[in-house]
């Protein structure tokens, strides 16, 4: 059903001109945090491994209100920056602001003990306010505070810190912390250049934890082998570099920086699963986009994927053809990224 209703909303807003969502994005983001508040309160939100993250939604089965959230707040940080553009590079009208709002996305994200999406969510805010011309040293500011504050997040929670020592030697303890990492790599290994084929993984099984939601790259690469990985790979690299080259096309500001955040998403969530499974990060719960199991955060995705389609359509249709960079969008946003550099004070834009 998920799916359905994903693929729909895929069809309908691929379709649709993405400048007439923009009404509904301050009232879609109050939505989204009320219902991850909501989510919090004993008796509404349903709780699974000590993370209280869903709504029971009957036959549809679970409802997350933090994967809704990540495409409201995609869309609103793109209509909030668009609005305050010719003035980006203003620290305390603009700036202090934008970190209030992830600030307070983050503690409804963090209550609700989802580390995996908050990182998403920091991609998200900071590739619009990016892409709408903000300031290098601003982000690397505000990279810098997020990264004291994991530190101290991690140092807080005993389970948090726990998934990090056995990140750096899973091996260490491979029936308990390090369990689901050497597992993970095991999957991976067994599959070899070609795989065990499909439907024929033992690790499924009942060996790998959450094999068919934050694990099913490893389920992936033993059943299709170094051959299947390579290829899901190669599609979220081409779904990148399309995404990123809409937003570069996209007709107007408010478009670039909700395709930039779009992309990012789905690029970086994508980056940090697989990171998981290979174990080259430790574990933060992200899901696969489009692989892993998860209604809420599928349809969601697809959704996005409609919007960012749409944003494609209405974009700069000889220069894609042509792969020219000399339209107008790409020159305005080029000149933008060099005005918080070029010494002009109190605003990062130009006169359009």
């Amino acid at each position: 059903a998920w799916m359905l209703i994903g693929f729909v909303a895929l069809f309908v807003l691929g379709r649709l001109d993405y400048r007439r969502i923009r009404p509904l994005a301050p009232a879609g983001a109050v939505g989204a945090a009320l219902l991850m508040l909501l989510v919090l309160v004993p008796h509404l939100g349903v709780s699974v491994n000590g993370a209280r993250r869903w709504f029971d939604a009957g036959p549809l089965g679970t409802f997350q209100p933090s994967e809704l959230g990540k495409l409201a707040f995609a869309i609103f940080i793109a209509h909030w920056v668009d609005r305050n553009s010719q003035r980006m590079g203003d620290f305390q009208r603009v700036f202090i602001p934008f970190v209030a709002m992830l600030a307070g996305v983050l503690v409804l994200l963090m209550l609700e003990r989802d580390l995996g999406t908050s990182i998403v969510t920091v991609g998200i805010f900071v590739s619009a306010y990016w892409a709408a011309g903000g300031r290098l040293r601003h982000i690397v500011l505000l990279v810098a505070g997020l990264s004291l504050a994991f530190i101290a997040v991690t140092l807080l929670e005993p389970y948090r810190m726990g998934r990090l020592t056995s990140f750096r030697n899973p091996w260490a303890d491979p029936l308990g912390a390090g369990f689901q990492a050497t597992q993970s790599l095991y999957g991976l290994a067994s599959g070899g250049f070609f795989g065990v084929g499909i439907g024929h993984s033992i690790e499924k099984y009942g060996w790998l934890p959450e094999a068919h939601t934050d694990f099913i790259f490893a389920i992936l690469g033993e059943e299709t082998g170094l051959v299947g990985t390579t290829l899901v790979m190669l599609g979220f690299l081409v779904f990148g570099l399309r995404g990123y080259r809409a937003t570069l096309r996209a007709p107007d500001r408010f478009g670039m920086a909700l395709a930039a955040s779009i992309t990012t998403w789905v690029t970086f969530e994508a980056l940090l699963n697989m990171a998981t499974v290979t174990n080259t990060l430790p574990i933060t719960g992200v899901p696969l986009p489009f692989f892993s199991y998860g209604g809420t955060a599928l349809a969601t995705t697809l959704a996005a994927v409609g919007i960012l389609l749409s944003i494609a359509r209405h974009g700069s249709g000889s220069a894609l053809r042509n792969n020219r960079r000399s339209d107008e969008t790409f020159d305005r946003w080029r000149r933008d990224r060099r005005a918080p550099v070029s010494g002009a004070r109190g605003r990062a834009g130009v006169s359009r």
